[in-house]
């Protein structure tokens, strides 16, 4: 409810705002209007539908219904300008809603190679920022984890004391992050909770629950170059994107095994957006004013 009524509040000043600054006039200077169909959270996403519905059919313009994921899966070609990746190219979707490995082969093609049956890893993220009671801002509990993790570097280890995490669907192409969430709770409850978990545990499980969820990242990476190869598809690129690949973290495992992360314009923004919906405006490709949205 939070969520919606910030979009509510903000939506008309983010507008103004933007074409202030980009020194536009929406009534000469603008084409055709895009908005973000899906997923999502439904209260956001209407907020932003009626938004692009009412300015498109008040200025006579054409709308563009964007999926969510495709345009963070397309936000390379946008922000690579020197060195872009060439299709066929991975992409690992990670955010509070989804947990996405894919095979891009065009701007409108993707192949599911991985998905998660359970829980995203942006979710597993802030469920066990929360079950830690850490203190967190506009930018999440997820990322109050991450920095978390990243403080008292000099803190004494105690990981070695603590059972192992679990990786689960080890050796197969999919994800699942609610037995690492449920690792994190059943400790806990096994002291008598969270009262009676001293400042280096509390740190310890943070650190061990972040370093389990990016080993899982990178072992389906690994598995999906694999798949590939083994199907004749020559792949040399990777785009990493979602809210989740703001994680320094998460930014530095990968590069050891991959290109360096830009990170960007990993999270949610306006900009990918319209990027993502160029091809089909300039292609005269658009959707009818009564176009649905898509929450899942």
């Amino acid at each position: 409810m939070v969520a919606i009524q910030a979009h509510q509040r903000n939506m008309p000043f983010a507008v103004q705002r933007a074409l202030s600054e980009a020194n536009v006039d929406i009534r000469k200077d603008i084409d055709g209007i895009a908005f973000t169909r899906g997923p999502g959270i439904g209260g956001c996403l209407s907020v932003g539908s009626n938004a692009a519905k009412t300015l498109a059919a008040s200025l006579n313009l054409p709308i563009v219904g964007v999926h969510h994921m495709q345009a963070h899966a397309l936000t390379a070609l946008l922000t690579s300008s020197t060195n872009p990746p060439q299709f066929p190219f991975l992409t690992l979707l990670v955010s509070g809603g989804h947990t996405l490995l894919l095979l891009a082969t065009s701007l409108t093609s993707f192949r599911i190679l991985a998905t998660t049956p359970d829980e995203s890893i942006g979710r597993a993220f802030d469920k066990v920022s929360r079950m830690l009671e850490l203190t967190w801002t506009a930018l999440g509990p997820g990322a109050a984890l991450e920095q978390f993790c990243a403080s008292k570097p000099e803190a004494v280890d105690v990981q070695a004391d603590l059972p192992p995490f679990p990786r689960p669907l080890r050796g197969h192409l999919g994800f699942s992050y609610s037995s690492l969430h449920s690792y994190v709770e059943r400790y806990i409850t096994s002291q008598g909770g969270l009262r009676n978990v001293d400042e280096p545990t509390r740190l310890a499980l943070a650190r061990g629950f972040q370093t389990a969820a990016v080993d899982q990242l990178e072992e389906k990476l690994l598995l999906a170059f694999k798949w590939c190869k083994e199907h004749g598809v020559d792949v040399r690129d990777v785009v990493v994107s979602g809210g989740v690949a703001s994680n320094t973290y998460l930014r530095e495992r990968l590069a050891k095994c991959l290109e360096k992360v830009d990170g960007a314009q990993s999270v949610d923004n306006a900009v990918m957006i319209g990027w993502a919906s160029m091809h089909r405006f300039l292609a005269g490709d658009h959707d009818d004013y009564s176009i649905d949205l898509r929450a899942k």
